[in-house]
């Protein structure tokens, strides 16, 4: 009897290989999950800060498993692959601290396919983007405050800025 097409039984699921299995979502599920978070939350909570707080503990959650998922697949090739269209408007260092640093972007997919209320103005959903940014550093043990903010640009639209102060946060 030949073996070929055997089928490996393990004996513990922690034997089994890291699947790889398809690595992109499609933006429409992505948009229907993220609207699905922004919603439930908006209902848990009496005010904007802490919607964006809530978004942003999401993120920071979601942060610390990637890179936990970077750490034990492909490293580089993960990595190159995820950052690969993830490549913001412009890097800036900041002025005000030795520390810090902003993340700019015309238009965060988070922030593309929410419709904030009027009563909710000031509404940020780039929070979920700051919190995942703020999870991966610190779960790689570089401890940040990461904050999402929209910023008038002369000529354009707001842009949605991320944050970053290193340490302490300054």
């Amino acid at each position: 009897m030949i073996g070929v097409g055997k089928i490996k039984q393990y004996t513990n699921v922690l034997d089994k290989p890291l699947s790889k299995g398809k690595q992109e979502v499609s933006l429409s599920a992505f948009s229907l999950l993220f609207s699905e978070l922004v919603q439930y939350n908006q209902t848990q909570v009496d005010n904007i800060t802490e919607l964006e707080r809530r978004l942003e503990d999401a993120g920071y959650a979601v942060g610390a498993r990637v890179l936990e998922l970077l750490c034990h697949r492909e490293k580089i090739a993960m990595l190159r692959h995820v950052l690969k269209d993830a490549v913001a408007d412009s890097l800036e260092k900041g002025t005000e601290h030795e520390d810090e640093y902003m993340i700019s972007e015309k238009e965060l997919l988070v922030n593309r396919f929410i419709s904030i209320p009027k009563d909710m103005g000031t509404f940020n959903c780039g929070a979920f983007v700051a919190g995942i940014v703020r999870g991966v550093l610190d779960s790689a043990g570089f401890p940040a405050v990461v904050s999402a903010h929209f910023v008038p640009v002369e000529g354009s639209k707001e842009r949605s800025k991320v944050r970053l102060m290193s340490g302490t946060g300054g």
